[in-house]
């Protein structure tokens, strides 16, 4: 791959929109269902596998599932990419859908 074509492909990846929205970690074993928001859903996934393999995730009860029944047993799911060009309602927007889908699927908050 020659360099010019390198740096156009550099340069696409940093003009990408940040896919936002409401995500879901399920666990098989128990049924156990965590939601959340975040601002960028491509990058969360690897975010909170990191931080159960760590063993330092914030929830837990979404941490002790993960210890005992292992990562075979859990599941990322995108539920809703939300999209808004007034970035000054985004965050009350992604809190309501989180809401929702909490509601929902009659699921715990996986952070916070």
């Amino acid at each position: 791959m020659d360099k010019n074509r390198k740096r156009e492909m550099l340069r696409e990846y940093k003009e990408r929109k940040q896919q936002q929205g409401v995500y879901a970690v399920r666990c098989a074993a128990t049924g156990a269902v965590w939601t959340a928001v975040s601002r960028n859903l491509d990058k969360q996934h690897n975010t909170t596998w990191f931080q159960l393999r760590q063993g330092g995730h914030p929830n837990k009860a979404m941490q002790a599932a993960w210890n005992a029944h292992g990562e075979a047993a859990f599941a990322y799911e995108i539920l809703e990419e939300v999209k808004d060009d007034n970035p000054l309602l985004i965050a009350s927007l992604l809190k309501d859908r989180e809401v929702q889908w909490r509601k929902e699927l009659n699921a715990e908050k996986a952070v916070g």
